[in-house]
């Protein structure tokens, strides 16, 4: 009898110890710290591999890298967080993404379009024999960034943050985050870095509300940094060759100087024009949601 009863005893205590090793995988930074360590390690290796290569090969491996870091994402959140991942699933996956990418195609070139009305840009086509290599290079880029920086911080960091204090508070430190990041860039300021603050951390994460959607999000993120690559703008202070080569007049402050085109205020400007309707937007998206509970 008293084996049996130590028997038991024993079975409860590793019962314990389980709950306690799942209940600690299952807070929400020790889950995104995990998801976006596997995240970072596969970008990391895939642009060692991508940058011995070229052209289409280049394309290939991005997109083999994007999988394996959306698979990471899936496999933490099922596994870790144990819950699903409807904002990344297939279902009108290719529809969200188009949508994100025209809201960056616009966003981007009617940007530059002020900028260089208001004398700040004038823009000459390169003329370049490598068109095909342009594109792929800067699409690869852009793509590359694109689904690494939106796993992380609307996907893992965000929905964290939202499961520990709310969305106000997840929209904030994303935000804030993602501004930091881009302090080690090529020209980049404290104006610099609260620009992206606003102009990119808030507008991504409203998109991301929004939608509740990754795929437009990852699609906004692309089309911005593809369009400005191919401008010829630098890419938060990275250069790019470009289909067209950029003259810059005027205050840093009108075309974002060295750091590129998120330095302006105009940019800055116009993702409150964006941002403010699509957070309107997941407010009442959110009411309605909330109305429709069975009380």
């Amino acid at each position: 009898m008293k084996k049996k009863v130590s028997g038991n005893q024993e079975l409860r205590q590793r019962g314990r110890k389980l709950s306690a090793w799942s209940s600690f995988w299952r807070f929400p930074v020790v889950w995104m710290i995990a998801g976006a360590g596997g995240i970072i390690l596969i970008d990391t290796l895939f642009r060692q591999l991508t940058a011995q290569v070229e052209g289409t090969v280049s394309l290939i491996l991005t997109l083999v890298m994007g999988f394996l870091a959306i698979l990471v994402y899936k496999l933490t959140l099922a596994f870790l967080a144990r819950r699903s991942t409807p904002e990344i699933s297939g279902q009108r996956a290719g529809m969200e993404a188009i949508l994100g990418v025209l809201t960056g195609t616009i966003f981007i070139t009617g940007s530059a379009l002020i900028i260089m009305a208001l004398g700040g840009y004038s823009f000459q086509w390169a003329g370049s024999g490598n068109m095909i290599s342009v594109l792929i290079s800067t699409i690869v880029a852009a793509l590359g960034a694109a689904i690494v920086e939106e796993l992380i911080f609307r996907g893992l960091m965000f929905q964290a943050i939202d499961q520990l204090g709310g969305r106000p508070l997840a929209l904030a430190v994303t935000s804030l985050f993602f501004g930091v990041a881009h302090l080690g860039n090529t020209g980049a300021t404290v104006w610099s870095a609260f620009a992206i603050f606003l102009e990119a951390g808030v507008l991504l994460g409203a998109a991301f509300l929004w939608r509740r959607n990754l795929w437009f999000s990852m699609g906004l993120h692309f089309a911005w940094n593809a369009m400005e690559g191919l401008l010829g703008i630098p890419v938060s202070g990275h250069a790019a060759a470009g289909l067209f080569t950029v003259k810059v007049n005027g205050a840093a402050l009108l075309t974002g100087g060295d750091f590129g085109l998120e330095g302006s205020i105009v940019p800055v400007a116009g993702s409150l024009l964006f941002s403010i309707p699509m957070l309107i937007a997941s407010a009442r998206k959110r009411r309605g949601d909330a109305a429709s509970l069975p009380h």
